[in-house]
């Protein structure tokens, strides 16, 4: 998600440690280091990603995609990644919608 080569920092780890927290009401959430980012992890399944500027990102298909397109979020161009607007970033409860629905998504 982040840059060829980018190397995992402090900023990223601080980033994904804060979202775990912060999602724990969605059920089962962790990270792994990944990417040079972290990988965010819902009872097993990847949902989003902290690249290594500590930029999220959340996985989207099909009908949950156009909705964060309409917010202005722009698609990874390999992986099924979103970026997260800024005004959705800096939004606690926005962004856990967010996420909630990145995980309803999920192909389980």
């Amino acid at each position: 998600m982040g840059e060829k080569g980018a190397r995992l920092t402090a900023e990223s780890t601080a980033r994904a440690a804060q979202l775990v927290e912060e999602w724990q009401s969605l059920g089962p959430v962790t990270s792994k280091p990944m990417f040079g980012g972290h990988g965010i992890v819902h009872d097993g399944s990847m949902f989003a990603m902290v690249d290594s500027r500590a930029h999220v990102h959340l996985k989207a298909k099909g009908e949950h995609s156009r909705v964060y397109e309409d917010a202005g979020a722009v698609a990874h161009d390999r992986m099924p990644y979103w970026s997260v607007p800024a005004e959705v970033a800096d939004d606690e409860d926005l962004l856990r919608e967010w996420a909630k629905r990145a995980i309803d998504g999920l192909d389980r």
